[in-house]
């Protein structure tokens, strides 16, 4: 026969087991831990990402490349020259002495949406197929989306020396310059005009 003080043991009034409370400890760390490691990774993403806005960004990196020699390119005409990165220039022979004044580069994709753009002789411009974009043999547009968002075909700096064209081109780039290099020279996709992306070379 129980007495009073006999009473049975009730769930809620049972001691925890030192395995119990060591298991919750080491839990409690490990949330402890991973709360810890989360905001680290995070405030260190977002320091990368500052970082690269506020520090410097290196300049890239330029050489010199060799076009052709002055008497290959008659005056009046052009030729086709692919840089390192893969965008087409065209380079024309405006004058009949071999100094650099005579020559001039021009890139052959449209600023507007990265068409390619030829050489009309009977027109004596640049044209763009895609939206009837044009520009002068200097490459500054006249007509078209170009012309109403005043853009310009972009030229490079040319040498010569000793009868031998050079170019400056950019053999090393940033991150951003690498993207909106490869926008612009990517052949046209969805959402434009068919248009010829690689000409032959043209008279100018």
């Amino acid at each position: 026969m129980s007495t009073p003080h006999d009473k049975p043991d009730s769930p809620l009034g049972k001691a925890k087991s030192p395995g119990q409370s060591e298991r919750r400890s080491f839990l409690q760390r490990l949330a402890g831990w991973s709360m810890l490691g989360g905001l680290i990774g995070g405030y260190g993403a977002f320091a990368t990402v500052a970082g690269r806005y506020l520090m410097p960004a290196r300049p890239p990196r330029r050489r010199w490349l060799f076009v052709a020699h002055t008497n290959d390119i008659a005056p009046g005409q052009s030729m086709t020259f692919r840089m390192p990165d893969g965008a087409r220039v065209a380079i024309a022979r405006r004058g009949s002495k071999s100094n650099v004044e005579d020559f001039l580069a021009l890139s052959s994709t449209c600023p507007h949406l990265g068409c390619q753009v030829h050489w009309e002789t009977k027109n004596s411009r640049f044209f763009c197929p895609c939206h009837n974009g044009a520009f002068d043999p200097n490459g500054v547009a006249i007509a078209g989306p170009p012309k109403e968002g005043g853009q310009s075909l972009e030229s490079f700096p040319l040498r010569v020396s000793k009868n031998l064209l050079y170019v400056e081109a950019i053999v090393e780039r940033g991150m951003a310059e690498e993207i909106a290099m490869e926008v612009r020279t990517s052949p046209p996709g969805p959402g434009h005009d068919p248009c010829l992306f690689e000409r032959p070379n043209e008279t100018i």
